[in-house]
């Protein structure tokens, strides 16, 4: 009897993850199913868009892969709310002889008009002979692709403009100037211009002395909004913002995004993501919902910010549906069921 309600129950969560999926809301925080009806993968991902699609990049955290190797796996969707698996963009082994616990985080896709060429950051750690710590590596790496879906090949790793790296984060301003966020213990986070053809970085714009990672950007009427979450490690945090109104700064004080206590709803910043329609512009959180125990089960937090005058604000999840051509939201939309 208890099995038949267990599978009652779970038979009913996947009809809700499926109509929903139908009627594209996104239901921040529950199983995302992709075109094939498996959870998304794409931790600490980021999205770039290339014509009338966009591409989410993320770590591949699935069960059952070769440990010999990280992947990162790449998804297309018109809406942002039905994902197609394109596979993995990128399957990588281990770089610079680090060793079985070699880390690849926070995956990174730029497209250079130049030279038609889709660069993928990433985040290379792991342990280092004769240092404590697992995180002592502390670099970048590129791969780089002719096509958006990959395959994607590596070609290094090194320390971005001599600092250390962990966390990274990706901003492309509204004039396509591309940047990196990384995160450079213990002196804060620093804004880096990325060179001509994206294989460097080219300039510091600032270094943020806040100990911060998961660092996110958006521009929005004239004002530059940074966003990140303290240092806990996997444990959720209240993360914080502050604004300028230049990538040097300076910068305002750091706020709450939301309520301290909520801690984020479980989630840490990865990315702020602006789109812009015919009528209006909604701003995303997207965040990731860590479960160091099962990552394969992490869960994702989208949800539009409340932003504007210097103030961004992470209202409390909840189903909602964007409309991709105004660029309008709409919480708690009425699900039609189809047949």
């Amino acid at each position: 009897m208890i099995r038949m309600i267990v599978s009652i129950f779970c038979f009913l969560g996947l009809s809700l993850m499926l109509n929903a999926q139908t009627n594209n809301v996104i239901m921040p925080g529950e199983i995302w199913p992709d075109n094939n009806g498996n959870p998304i993968q794409a931790h600490g991902g980021g999205i770039i868009k290339i014509g009338m699609l966009y591409y989410w990049y993320g770590e591949e955290r699935r069960q059952g892969l070769d440990t010999n190797y990280r992947f990162v796996s790449c998804y297309s969707s018109a809406n942002l709310a039905s994902w197609k698996f394109e596979g993995d963009a990128l399957k990588m082994a281990d770089p610079d002889s680090l060793g079985s616990k070699w880390i690849l985080e926070r995956p990174k896709v730029f497209y250079n008009k130049k030279s038609k060429k889709y660069v993928m950051y990433l985040h290379v750690d792991g342990p280092v002979k004769g240092i404590q710590g697992g995180y002592s590596y502390a670099r970048v790496g590129i791969a780089v692709s002719n096509k958006p879906a990959g395959p994607f090949k590596y070609v290094k790793t090194f320390r971005p403009l001599g600092h250390e790296s962990r966390d990274i984060g990706q901003f492309i301003d509204d004039d396509g100037t591309a940047y990196l966020i990384f995160e450079d213990r213990p002196f804060g986070f620093r804004i880096a211009k990325l060179s001509a053809d994206y294989m460097g970085l080219e300039k510091e714009m600032c270094l943020i002395k806040q100990p911060m990672e998961g660092g996110a950007i958006v521009h929005y009427k004239g004002l530059y909004y940074v966003l990140g979450s303290s240092l806990t490690g996997w444990d959720a945090n209240p993360n914080r913002y502050a604004t300028a109104t230049s990538l040097e700064g300076p910068w305002s004080n750091f706020k709450d995004v939301a309520l301290r206590e909520k801690k984020t709803y479980g989630a840490q910043s990865s990315m702020l993501l602006k789109v812009v329609g015919t009528k209006t512009t909604t701003v995303i959180f997207i965040g990731d919902i860590w479960k160091p125990s099962t990552q394969w089960d992490s869960r994702y937090l989208w949800m539009p910010v409340e932003i504007g005058n210097g103030k961004l604000w992470l209202p409390q999840p909840q189903p909602w549906k964007l409309d991709i051509n105004t660029g309008g939201h709409i919480i708690n939309p009425p699900v039609v069921n189809k047949p």
